[in-house]
């Protein structure tokens, strides 16, 4: 069968993906959006928001929005406009091939199963874990990898932060904005943070540090209720308890389609032009946390979703001029 060809073929279905979505599809260029496949993490159909519960930074829902409501009711707005939506993963791109070769399924079979003239990249990133049982039950919670998504749901609590790098103390200390006591834990003497951080953090009477610590496991049946620790020297264990736990020990981009093909920074995320969508190469563009490091929200996913859209859309259009 010869591969069906798009003129958009999206790659990913996050806010970005799914604004990238439908911009596109109102602009009449039918597009083919590549969801992914389910999975217990954040590299599934969705993104990210699936692994969240309530929503109330996004704006237009007063009262919040349950971030799995939230992604269903985009991907049934890209539909409505006319994307196709396929409920798979890639598994092979090739960006030097014109028109663009995309592989579902097996990758080293020679025909791609679409190609399309222009390619959206919106594949996100995933929170590095520490890979305990409990993680997949509290996820949403109590158990969070977002401070400034969560941190108003544990006001006048005592919660813990597992992390020992600028994003753990920038998380720890924007948390003390509405926590009583945040208890930061790590497992070496010293922070990897910088120093202005680590001031910072030192200096605030509401954060407190468990040195040498690492966390055996997350105590609660439907809800965080505290946190089994162990001491790396002494191998003591105890229990802290807490009623929130966010892990900031770092994000991984889902880019390992992309390695070769498309210039990275050194921890793997797409590089994109100045205030842009577009790569270094012609027809590809990239949007949402697969190219942002510092923002991670969902409405600044979304908004480069339309800025991906748009930049297409134009390229697209300049091909015929």
């Amino acid at each position: 069968m010869p591969p069906s060809h798009r003129e958009v073929v999206i790659i990913g279905s996050g806010p970005a993906g799914l604004t990238a979505a439908i911009y596109a599809a109102r602009a009449d260029l039918a597009p083919l959006v590549l969801e992914g496949e389910p999975s217990s993490n954040s590299d599934q159909p969705g993104g990210q928001l699936m692994l969240t519960t309530d929503v109330e930074n996004y704006p237009g829902f007063p009262e919040g929005i349950m971030g799995p409501m939230l992604m269903v009711d985009m991907r049934t707005q890209a539909a409505r406009f006319g994307a196709e939506i396929e409920t798979v993963k890639a598994s092979r791109v090739d960006l030097s091939a014109r028109p663009i070769g995309i592989w579902v399924g097996d990758p080293d079979i020679a025909e791609p199963t679409h190609t399309a003239d222009s390619v959206i990249i919106s594949t996100g990133a995933r929170s590095l874990m520490l890979n305990l049982e409990a993680e997949q039950r509290l996820i949403g919670h109590g158990l969070s990898t977002c401070a400034t998504c969560d941190g108003f749901f544990f006001r006048d609590q005592e919660i813990a932060v597992v992390g020992g790098g600028d994003s753990a103390l920038e998380e720890a200390t924007f948390l003390t904005k509405f926590a009583s006591k945040v208890t930061v834990i790590h497992r070496r003497d010293e922070l990897r943070a910088s120093k202005i951080m680590q001031n910072r953090a030192f200096d605030n009477p509401r954060i407190e540090f468990a040195w040498n610590t690492v966390v055996d496991d997350i105590l609660g049946d439907d809800k965080v209720a505290g946190l089994r620790l162990r001491d790396t020297g002494t191998d003591e264990v105890r229990e802290l308890a807490v009623t929130g736990v966010f892990i900031a020990i770092g994000h991984q981009p889902n880019t390992d389609l992309f390695i070769g093909q498309l210039p990275m920074d050194e921890n793997g995320y797409l590089l994109t032009h100045a205030d842009r969508s577009t790569t270094d190469i012609e027809g590809v563009f990239a949007c949402g946390d697969v190219q942002d490091h510092t923002y991670r929200q969902a409405i600044t996913a979304a908004a480069s979703g339309c800025m991906a859209a748009i930049d297409a859309e134009r390229w697209l259009q300049s091909r015929h001029d």
